[in-house]
This record gives C-alpha cells, structure tokens and sequence, in this order.
C-alpha cells in the first residue's frame, strides 16, 4: 500500500494555517479604536443638545419669572435629567434683570461646560461645548 500523496488543495490550505488569526489580532484593536471613537463623538453630540435645551429652559424661566436664581436651577435640572453634571457656575445670564427693562431687551443665557470623552485613549483631553439661548424678556 501506498500512502496517498496530498492533493495540492489540501497543501494549500496547510501553508495558510494561523493566517486569519493573525489578521484578526492585527485588525481587531483599530476596530475597538474606531468604536470608542465613534460612542465618544456621538456623547459629545448628546451632551451639546442637553446643554442647548438647558440654556432654552433658563432663559424661559428668567424671561418669565424674572430671578437669575430660577433660571440657573432651571439649566442644572434640565441638564441633570439627562446625567449632564451641571453647576449653577456655569450657566452666565445676561441682562440680570427684566425689571425696568425695554420691551426689546433680550435675556441672555450662556452655559460653557467641560466636556471629558470618556475610555483611556482621550488620554485627559477634555474640550469646552458652549451653548447659548436668548429670549425676549417677558416671553
């Protein structure tokens, strides 16, 4: 009996052996990378649009009630319904009053907030988003 010599196919196949892994090892890390990335850019994204509805909440209640007070707590709690961490520092309103003011006298809120992308390949870099709103004083 003679063994049966390999066909060329299965040759072949034997040399490629361990190929896919190693591939795979050399491709997966830049997927995870472009992953993160992309949920990263996508937070700073919801981020912004919860400071805008902030700054859109501060400014109505300071052209309707009238106290900067109200506003800035209006702002912390719009933005901590969606796990922003605001600070009453960070919102800036302008004028600071409606009182006496013109007709045509518009209230001015700006929120400027830290923004820190989140994984270890930020490697710390954090970026401001600001948002603003402004509003007839009086509604």
């Amino acid at each position: 009996m003679t063994a049966a010599r390999p066909s060329r196919r299965t040759r072949w196949l034997r040399g490629e052996r361990g190929a896919v892994a190693v591939e795979f090892a050399l491709v997966v890390p830049l997927l995870l990378v472009l992953l993160f990335s992309i949920v990263s850019v996508s937070r700073a994204f919801q981020v912004q649009a919860t400071l805008s509805g902030a700054a859109r909440e501060a400014a109505r209640a300071m052209a309707i009630q009238n106290d900067p007070g109200a506003a800035r707590s209006a702002a912390v709690f719009a933005a901590s319904a969606a796990s922003v961490p605001l600070g009453a520092g960070q919102v800036s309103i302008s004028p600071s009053t409606c009182t006496g003011a013109a007709p045509t006298t518009n209230v001015v809120v700006t929120i400027t907030y830290q923004f820190q992308p989140t994984g270890s390949f930020a490697g710390g870099l954090a970026f401001p988003i600001t948002s603003k709103a402004v509003l007839r004083c009086g509604g």
